[in-house]
């Protein structure tokens, strides 16, 4: 069931005629009796009372990204999105959908990563109904639809990520921001396209170690950073030693064999990676001795 344009005219032009039919019906009403007008005149005005009173049922406004679908005898009858005041046959009942773009947070989440980590998440969901006839008939109700279809997605996104890359080339919940949350945009669309609604925009909102297993993974954390650091520090290290040999020997500084290039590597690499300040042994003897 797709949305169709209902049937609606403009309701100022109408609701002043009827107001004036109202009007003159009344008027009937009271100078009969009262003036030559024959006395037929008066039981004829109120059928046309009556019609006037049954054609006021007709009215109702639309507001700004809102849409009204009209039920007619239970049949879908079509949507009047036109802003202002319309008319439209009596009988048509009528039922407001907001057309306004919306969003909510869902509840904190307790799933198991890809790895089977368990961890905490939500998200922020931002929609809108863009199928009024598909929200209101396709699905019993559209705004708890989409909280429960979002919190799914949301679920069996998280189940197939992990929570930290162990590979660079391997998206992660902590580290793929972007490609995260374009997934989860796309598994909450797939859910709530027969409900007729968009979804704009869908970002997690919170992303944590569940509490059982918070401080150990923070431990891990700790140190993979650690080892990243060190092996950071080590490269650097290495290649500030080449140059160091490289330069001595283009310059002609001094001329080192094997077993002292050897033991100035050692110390150069000492001092390099070493943590604390290192205590410099002063040699007063000979360059061997």
């Amino acid at each position: 069931m797709n949305e169709r344009p209902g049937f609606s005219i403009a309701g100022i032009p109408l609701m002043a005629a009827c107001v004036a039919a109202l009007l003159a019906g009344i008027g009937l009403l009271l100078h009969v009796g009262l003036s030559a007008l024959p006395t037929w005149t008066g039981p004829a005005a109120i059928p046309a009372f009556v019609l006037a009173v049954w054609v006021l049922r007709g009215f109702f406004q639309v507001a700004p990204n809102e849409g009204q679908v009209l039920q007619l005898f239970g049949s879908y009858a079509g949507t009047v999105r036109t802003e202002g005041l319309r008319w439209t046959n009596p009988f048509c009942t009528r039922r407001r959908v907001s057309l306004r773009t919306r969003n909510f947070e869902s509840n904190k989440l307790k799933v198991n990563d890809s790895d089977g980590n368990p961890i905490e998440i939500a998200a922020v969901i931002v929609w809108q109904v863009v199928d009024t006839a598909e929200a209101t008939f396709c699905v019993d109700n559209y705004e708890n639809f989409v909280q429960v279809q979002s919190e799914s997605a949301l679920r069996q996104m998280a189940q197939s990520y992990p929570y930290d890359g162990h590979d660079d080339d391997k998206p992660s919940l902590r580290s793929h921001g972007d490609d995260i949350n374009n997934h989860l945009r796309d598994e909450i669309q797939a859910r709530l396209d027969k409900a007729g609604v968009r979804i704009s925009e869908a970002r997690i909102s919170h992303l944590a170690y569940a509490q059982e297993i918070a401080q150990a993974m923070l431990q891990r954390q700790q140190a993979g950073a650690i080892i990243a650091a060190r092996q950071r520090i080590v490269d650097s290290a290495v290649g500030m030693v080449a140059m160091a040999l490289e330069k001595l020997r283009t310059q002609g500084v001094v001329d080192l064999d094997e077993e002292r290039k050897a033991a100035m590597v050692s110390n150069l690499l000492v001092v390099l990676c070493g943590e604390r300040g290192t205590q410099p042994v002063l040699n007063t003897g000979t360059l061997h001795n």
